[in-house]
């Protein structure tokens, strides 16, 4: 049985803008690239944006902080609280099915994984359950801080919903909703943490904010093993390999090289990039998806990964 993987936040760091100019910009490319084209119909027009122009240009990667969301079953599962989480809520209250119990797996609770859970309209409605999960002691304490005065008007504890904090060990496996839940500790300022959630005989990994050095070369390092077959593996790629290495070294992020290099070790399925640079413009994102593409071929022409770029709105089958 299928299930879905949507990506609601995927931008690192802080929300990225989407400028007039940008938007100005995206006009121009497409009236320019449409000279010469018989565009008489509907059917004609929309062929010729679904084939001829660039994802950069016929839509765009997003704006929000990171939230991804599991669809498998009645209870949603959703990794971290970024902006992205206010679109989700929305889209929960138009689909009408309230009360809803939602589980929040945290990597770990720096400013842009946590910024949208006041704005998330479930939250407020009695009835409601909001599980939260992470590796963090001080995870409640974080969330009620960020809506206390004067950084927010409405207090946590005003929220209606029935709210829960739980946190995780390392060693220990957990069923939430079902899945097989593992977690694994992340080199990142304050420590983060990847989880693999696993159910049906499917894997998925989600691992952003996660610095990896000069051991991911070693033959036992751990994080190929806790990738290992996942069908779907989401993982940091918020530098190209020159920052992470020389500019923004110990920042806690990884590179699109990098997570080829794992991906492949580990028997890796489906690679999607994720925790984009909030600096990148689309048109720099869409090039960073072809060298990666280019790199994974030349680094294992016989293996055959599939690579995509997170952006906001993306639906994933698994």
């Amino acid at each position: 049985m299928l299930m879905k993987v949507v990506i609601w936040g995927s931008r690192g760091s802080l929300p990225a803008s989407m400028r007039s100019e940008t938007v100005r910009y995206k006009i121009y490319r497409a009236i320019e690239a449409a000279r010469g084209h018989d565009l008489k119909s509907k059917q004609d027009i929309e062929q010729f944006i679904d084939t001829q122009l660039p994802f950069s240009v016929r839509g765009g990667y997003g704006t929000n902080t990171s939230c991804v969301e599991i669809r498998d079953g009645e209870e949603y599962i959703i990794f971290d609280s970024g902006s992205g989480i206010r679109d989700f809520g929305n889209y929960v209250m138009q689909t009408g099915n309230i009360p809803a119990t939602f589980h929040i797996i945290m990597s770990h609770v720096h400013w842009d994984h946590i910024c949208g859970f006041p704005f998330f309209i479930p939250a407020y409605i009695q009835g409601n359950r909001v599980n939260f999960y992470g590796f963090h002691d001080n995870m409640e304490q974080v969330f009620t801080n960020q809506q206390e005065p004067p950084c927010f008007p409405v207090p946590l504890r005003f929220m209606q919903a029935e709210k829960r904090f739980t946190q995780l060990e390392l060693a220990k496996e957990y069923d939430i909703a079902g899945f097989r839940v593992r977690g694994i500790e992340q080199n990142h300022p304050q420590t983060s943490y990847g989880y693999s959630f696993e159910k049906d005989g499917k894997k998925i990994v989600y691992s952003t904010d996660s610095e990896h050095k000069e051991n991911s070369n070693d033959e036992d390092y751990p994080f190929v093993d806790f990738f290992r077959d996942a069908d779907l593996l989401i993982f940091d790629t918020q530098y190209s390999l020159m920052d992470a290495i020389h500019v923004k070294e110990d920042w806690g992020h990884s590179s699109n090289m990098i997570a080829v290099e794992l991906a492949v070790r580990a028997g890796v399925k489906h690679l999607c990039m994720y925790h984009s640079e909030h600096t990148y413009s689309d048109a720099t994102i869409d090039k960073m998806l072809r060298e990666t593409k280019r790199y994974a071929s030349i680094y294992d022409d016989s293996y055959r990964l599939r690579i995509s770029h997170a952006f906001d709105g993306m639906e994933i089958e698994v």
